[in-house]
This record gives structure tokens, C-alpha cells and sequence, in this order.
């Protein structure tokens, strides 16, 4: 299988074409390198791979740009990954979010379908949810509110991939990742911001009273999810959770980095931040029946794993 991963040089998706190669498919990337962090991170989670893919240079925002990928590049599936990513930074950016988010997908659904390509895998995320009350979250879930400009732009995307699927006879499965963690982290994202800070004794910034609680997903356990996807043959269009199904306190979780680093944390108390949700909690039985979804790694086995690559990058010159 030839495939497309938009955004495949971030923390998820280098993850992802390294496991896509290892299965013998063919990979290209479509990433737009951009500055939301240090481009040259991106440059160097695909590094190793770089001689085994082709890499385009484009921004979702450029229609013209995307349809152009497709031409050039015939595939047999796409996984979009890429986004403008992070709920804070869209409240100061609903514009950008948007354009990139729901403009970008609407792009690559339509250059997908004017080259005849039937099978669309879809990055959503647990933000959708809002406010949900019914815990765990499940996908039947009749969701009528975000909190977000984030979080509605992933539910926008979800409703163009059903439209798309409905209208063209396109395959497509939105899969909704809920906090993603492991080596390569986004060095914005809460556990790669703390640990750093603390290892280098500076202060974090904790808003809240600590008891926001997030179901925490390892790399490993997200790639798998994707990738059985791919075979997936139910419905056109259909919503998978990928999350461990294990939530933990905010305040846990900075005890439990302290406890794998050896240093205390200094904590800057904050009010909670508009757009973030009390609670995250993955529903996943539908994905281990009908994806074969299997996570197995717990934050209890995948937190050491991260600092372990944090420790090696701290060791580099």
C-alpha cells in the first residue's frame, strides 16, 4: 500500500511512517514545517527514515499546493494527521485554526476524491467531548457543544469526512486520539513542558487546583490503533476512540514525573485556563471489537519510557 501521512514528520506521525515502513508499505509525507515549534525538531524525527520517503513541502491552507501532492503522488490511502494543534494557543488564533483545520481537511478531501482515492483516515481528538457528563466518554455520545475553537475544528472535520463519505462512497474513519505522550512529544504538551522545567529547576505553571484528570496515551498504543484502521471494513464512515482507558489527577501526574526524575517541582498556581475540560476518559470497546485496538501500556510503564528519551536528548550535544 502507498500512502500519504499529512504531517508526518510531528511527534505522531514519525512514529507512524516508521511503523508504516516496517509493514512494507510505501510512504510519502505532506508536512508544512511550520514554526509553532522549532521546525528542526520535525527535521530530525525523520531523519533516520528520510532516504525511504518522499517529503512535500506544502501547507494545507494552499489548495493548489495540496491538489498538486495528489497528482504527483499516486496513493492508495491518506492519514491526516496534520493540524494546527493545542487548545490554548486557538483561542488567540480561531482564524488560523480554522483555515488550517477545516479548510486544510476540506482540501484534502477534495483533491482525495477528484483522484479517486477511497480510503481516508482522519486525526480527531478527545476535545471534541466539551464538557460530556456520561464518563467514560463513548463515540455514540450526541455531542452540541465545544470549548474550544480546537475542539470545534476537529468536530468540523469529522462532519466534512461523513459528508464526503456520504456523498462520494469514500471509506473514512476518524479516529479521536486523547492526550498523546512518549519520545518525540511536542515540547509544548504538559508532560515534555514538566519535565523539562523541572529538570532544569524552573518553575511550572499548574492552573487549576491540580484536579483536572486526563486519560494519557502512549505513542506505541495510538500507532496501533492507526494502523489497524486500515483494514477496518464496516461501515463508510465510522469514529473510533483511541485512548488507555486510565485516567490520572494533574497533580499525580506532576508527582509521579518528580518521582521518575529525582527533583521536586516548583509549582506556579494559575486559574484554570478557558477552553480546557475538567475531565478526559476514553469509551474504548468499540475499537478493541471491531479494530482490534490492544493498548498495554500504562502511564506507570510509559512515563519512564519518555524520561528515558528525554534523558538521551538532554545528552546531546
Amino acid at each position: 500500500m502507498r500512502i500519504l501521512v499529512t504531517g508526518g514528520a510531528g511527534f505522531i506521525g514519525s512514529h507512524l511512517v516508521e511503523k508504516l515502513l516496517d509493514g512494507g508499505h510505501q510512504v510519502a509525507i505532506l508536512d508544512d514545517f511550520n514554526d509553532f515549534y522549532d521546525p528542526q525538531i520535525k527535521r530530525g524525527n525523520i531523519a533516520a527514515v528520510a532516504d525511504k520517503i518522499t517529503v512535500y513541502h506544502a501547507d494545507l491552507r494552499d489548495a493548489r499546493a495540496v491538489g498538486d501532492v495528489f497528482h504527483r503522488e499516486k496513493v492508495d490511502t491518506v492519514i491526516h494527521l496534520a493540524a494546527r494543534a493545542g487548545v490554548r494557543p486557538s483561542i488567540g488564533h480561531p482564524q488560523l485554526y480554522y483555515d488550517t483545520n477545516v479548510g486544510g481537511t476540506l482540501h484534502l478531501l477534495e483533491a482525495a476524491r477528484t483522484v479517486g482515492i477511497d480510503r481516508f483516515i482522519f486525526a480527531s481528538s478527545s476535545s471534541v467531548y466539551g464538557l460530556a457528563e456520561t464518563v467514560p466518554f463513548s463515540e455514540d455520545l450526541h455531542l452540541t457543544q465545544t470549548v474550544s475553537p480546537y475542539a470545534a475544528t476537529k468536530l468540523a472535520g469529522e462532519f466534512l469526512c461523513s459528508t464526503y463519505s456520504h456523498l462520494y462512497g469514500m471509506r473514512i474513519v476518524a479516529l479521536r486520539f486523547f492526550t498523546v505522550y512518549g519520545p518525540r512529544q511536542r515540547p509544548d504538551l504538559a508532560i515534555h513542558q514538566f519535565t523539562r522545567r523541572i529538570w532544569h529547576g524552573q518553575p511550572i505553571d499548574q492552573f487549576g487546583d491540580g484536579t483536572t484528570r486526563r486519560d494519557y496515551t502512549y505513542i506505541d498504543d495510538i500507532v496501533q490503533g492507526v494502523t489497524a484502521s486500515l483494514g477496518y471494513a464496516g461501515p463508510l464512515f465510522d469514529i473510533f476512540n483511541l485512548g488507555e482507558s486510565e485516567t490520572i489527577l494533574l497533580k499525580d501526574l506532576i508527582v509521579a514525573i518528580e518521582d521518575a526524575l529525582g527533583r521536586k517541582a516548583t509549582i506556579n498556581r494559575l486559574p484554570e485556563q478557558p477552553g480546557d475540560v475538567p475531565l478526559t476518559c476514553a469509551d474504548i470497546s468499540k475499537a478493541r471489537r471491531l479494530l482490534g485496538y490492544r493498548p498495554v501500556t500504562p502511564l506507570r510503564v510509559g512515563l519512564p519510557r519518555f524520561i528515558e528519551w528525554f534523558h538521551q536528548t538532554q545528552d546531546r550535544p
